[in-house]
C-alpha cells in the first residue's frame, strides 16, 4: 500500500504538469524552481522533500519508513510518467487529465497514509510547526501553502482552476479514501482535517 501510493502519488502529480491548467501549490514551487533551475520537476520535488525533512530536526519529529520513501519515490514517479505522457494541447483531452490527477491524487494519500508507515516530510513539517509554535494547524498548513503557492509563482510555476479544483477537493477525497483503504488494527484513528479552499490537505494520525 505504502509503495503503490507513493507511485501513485507522483503519477498523479505529472498529469496535473501534463493539464497545464494549475498545480497544488507545492507542485506550483517545484515546476517553478525546475523552470529557473533546469532540473526536472521530479528532482527539485526530491530536493525540497528533503531538505524540508531536514528541518524536522530541531522540531523532534520522528521519520518513518514512508517518510524517507516519499522524498525519494514520488519524485522518480513524476518524472517517469511525464517522461511516458506526452505534452497534450487539446483542451478536451487537459480537462480530464487534470479531473484523473486530482482524483488518483486522493487514491494515492488513502493508500501511503493508510500504511501507517510514517507521514511525508510535508505533513511532518506542518505538524512541527503546529507543536512549536502552538498555532492552530488551520492557520500552520495555510501560512505554508500560501508561502510555497505565492513564491512557485513569482518563480514561473503554474496556477489556476487545477490549483482551485484541488484545493476544494483533496479533502474530501483524501477522508473518502483513507476510509476504503482503512486497516483493521491500527493504533490510532486517522483524522483528515480539510480545509476547503485555504488548504490543500492536512492529515494527523492521532
Amino acid at each position: 500500500m505504502l509503495y503503490v501510493g507513493l507511485v501513485l502519488y507522483g503519477a498523479s502529480a505529472a498529469l496535473m504538469v501534463r493539464a497545464g491548467l494549475g498545480l497544488d501549490p507545492w507542485d506550483v514551487f517545484h515546476q517553478g524552481l525546475s523552470e529557473r533551475t533546469g532540473l526536472s520537476i521530479g528532482t527539485i520535488a526530491i530536493i525540497a522533500g528533503a531538505a524540508v525533512l531536514l528541518l524536522w530536526w530541531p522540531m523532534r519529529q520522528r521519520p518513518g519508513l514512508g517518510t524517507f520513501s516519499n522524498v525519494f519515490l514520488v519524485g522518480l514517479s513524476m518524472d517517469a510518467t511525464l517522461w511516458l505522457l506526452p505534452g497534450q494541447e487539446l483542451l478536451a483531452v487537459r480537462i480530464p487529465l487534470l479531473v484523473s490527477g486530482v482524483v488518483l491524487n486522493g487514491v494515492a494519500t488513502g493508500l501511503y497514509i493508510s500504511a501507517r508507515f510514517g507521514p511525508g516530510p510535508r505533513d511532518g513539517l506542518m505538524t512541527g510547526l503546529h507543536k512549536v509554535t502552538g498555532r492552530s494547524i488551520r492557520l500552520v498548513r495555510t501560512g505554508i501553502e500560501v508561502a510555497v503557492l505565492g513564491t512557485g509563482m513569482l518563480l514561473g510555476g503554474s496556477a489556476g482552476i487545477g490549483t482551485v479544483l484541488y484545493a476544494l477537493a483533496i479533502g474530501p477525497l483524501s477522508q473518502f479514501f483513507l476510509r476504503v483503504f482503512a486497516l483493521p488494527g491500527g493504533s490510532g484513528p486517522t483524522r483528515v482535517v480539510a480545509e476547503g479552499q485555504k488548504k490543500r490537505r492536512a492529515i494527523l494520525r492521532w
